[in-house]
């Protein structure tokens, strides 16, 4: 890369990372005036569609978020009936990396599984209230990255979190903005190498990516903003709101 082009990618990264907390701004104001019912209704509904959702039906290995009490869609119910139909349900740990480098984030997020309901029942609450993986038992979990005694499996879903989502006009796949910490485009970026041989499909994975979205945060064609993204954010295959309807391309 010549040193204009250079300068204009760095120009450009910034003027994105900008343009993202700007709309974390706007979206955080307005999600402080949705209630807790509201969050409550919401989620019932999007739950209501993942188990009539033939992709979700069909999947035998999950990876969901465990939610926060408020602020986005509750998938407890999601993680309780996936593991009563007997699916292998992965979700997020986080810890240190492992190989630190200025290409690599501080903290980076794998999936382990959870082994029963019994299991899931007995996580903590973090400081965010999110029920979290007790890091002494991380090993004994099966992990999708590797590094744990069980032999490394792929994911057939991932349903994902964000806090604001739209459709990209261009590829007809959708755009999601996270909070910042790249847990999950990190993560995407670590799978796809390690299932290169798998064929690809357009948000890069062969992995179904779905987020899971309130009504506040999915921005219409006709709203003011758009989700901004960089060179390293991954685009979804399929958005679920909480008005019970599914975007996809």
């Amino acid at each position: 890369m010549n040193e204009d082009n250079r300068v204009g990618s760095m120009a450009s990264s910034v003027a994105v990372k900008a343009a993202k907390e700007e709309l974390r701004t706007l979206m955080k104001q307005k999600l402080s005036s949705t209630s807790q019912e509201s969050i409550n209704v919401q989620s019932t509904a999007v739950f209501k569609s993942i188990i009539n959702f033939k992709p979700y039906q069909n999947a035998g290995r999950i990876g969901v978020y465990l939610s926060m009490p408020t602020g986005e869609v509750q998938t407890d119910a999601i993680v309780r009936h996936a593991l009563e139909c007997g699916k292998q349900v992965f979700v997020p740990y986080l810890h240190k990396s492992q190989t630190p480098s200025p290409d690599t984030p501080h903290s980076v997020m794998e999936m382990v599984d959870l082994r029963s309901l019994s299991d899931y029942d007995s996580l903590k609450r973090d400081s965010w209230g999110i029920p979290t993986i007790d890091a002494e038992s991380v090993q004994e979990r099966e992990h999708i990255l590797g590094n744990s005694a069980k032999e490394i499996g792929k994911l057939d879903m991932i349903l994902m979190p964000g806090v604001a989502f739209d459709m990209d006009p261009k590829s007809g796949f959708v755009r999601r903005l996270g909070h910042g910490k790249g847990f999950y485009d990190y993560f995407l970026y670590r799978y796809t190498r390690s299932q290169a041989n798998e064929p690809a499909q357009r948000p890069g994975t062969d992995v179904l990516l779905y987020g899971l979205a309130l009504e506040e945060q999915y921005l219409h064609a006709e709203d003011d903003s758009s989700v901004p993204v960089g060179e390293h954010d991954h685009l979804l295959h399929g958005l679920l709101i909480g008005n019970g309807k599914l975007v996809e391309g």
